[in-house]
C-alpha cells in the first residue's frame, strides 16, 4: 500500500468525514461516516455521515451513496474509478449497497470487533450471525463484487513512515471514541430503532 494514499485516506477522515459525523452525533446520530474519492487523483467526490434520525436506512455509507447519486450523472465519476472509504466495516445493508452500486473496493478504519468493543455498537456482528449465520464477521473480504481492506492492518504492514501514519490513525480513533461516548450518553433520546 502506498504511504501517500494512506495519508490521504486519513486526511479525508479528519477533514471531510469527522466534521460531518460530529454534527450528526450532536443531532443524535451514530458515528458512522464514509467518503468517495477518485482513484486517479484521490480528490474528494463526496463525504457523508450517518443520518438515521431522519431515516433508519441512512447509515453512513448509504447516506453517502445517496449524496453520490444526487450528483448529476455527467459530472459523477464512474464507480469503478472511485475508492470507497468507510469509518467502520460496513454492515450487511451497506455491504450490499456497495455491491449493488458497482464499487469494486472499499477501505474501512475500524473492523466489526472494534465497532462492537470500542464503540459499543454490536448490531453488525449480531445481524451477520442471526440473519446470515456468519460468525465473527467472517464474510468473503475479496469476492467477485469488491475487495475490502482494513486501513489499520494496512498501516501495520508499512515499512516507512509507519509511526507517523500510525499516530495519525490513533488520533482519529480517539476522536471517534469521544464521539461514540457522546452518542452513547444521548442515544436514549433519539428515535433510531437499533441504538
Amino acid at each position: 500500500m502506498n504511504n501517500l494514499l494512506l495519508k490521504r485516506f486519513l486526511d479525508v477522515f479528519r477533514k471531510n468525514i469527522l466534521p460531518l459525523t460530529s454534527d450528526g452525533v450532536n443531532l443524535g446520530n451514530k458515528i458512522f461516516g464514509a467518503a468517495i474519492i477518485k482513484k486517479n487523483d484521490h480528490s474528494l467526490v463526496v463525504a457523508g455521515s450517518n443520518n438515521e434520525i431522519e431515516n433508519p436506512l441512512w447509515h453512513g455509507e448509504i447516506h453517502t451513496l445517496k449524496k453520490f447519486y444526487e450528483i448529476e450523472k455527467k459530472m459523477r465519476p464512474d464507480e469503478k474509478n472511485c475508492i470507497f472509504l468507510s469509518s467502520h466495516e460496513p454492515c450487511s445493508l451497506c455491504l450490499s449497497a456497495i455491491a449493488f452500486s458497482g464499487f469494486d473496493n472499499f477501505y474501512y478504519l475500524f473492523p466489526y470487533q472494534s465497532t462492537s468493543d470500542d464503540f459499543n455498537i454490536p448490531h453488525d456482528l449480531n445481524i451477520l450471525k442471526e440473519v446470515f449465520n456468519i460468525d465473527n464477521g467472517k464474510y468473503n473480504k475479496k469476492n467477485s463484487y469488491w475487495n475490502s481492506y482494513n486501513i489499520g492492518s494496512l498501516i501495520d504492514e508499512l515499512k516507512d513512515d509507519k509511526k507517523k501514519i500510525s499516530d495519525s490513525f490513533k488520533e482519529i480513533k480517539k476522536l471517534y471514541i469521544d464521539l461514540s461516548n457522546k452518542y452513547q450518553l444521548s442515544k436514549e433520546n433519539n428515535s433510531i430503532p437499533l441504538k
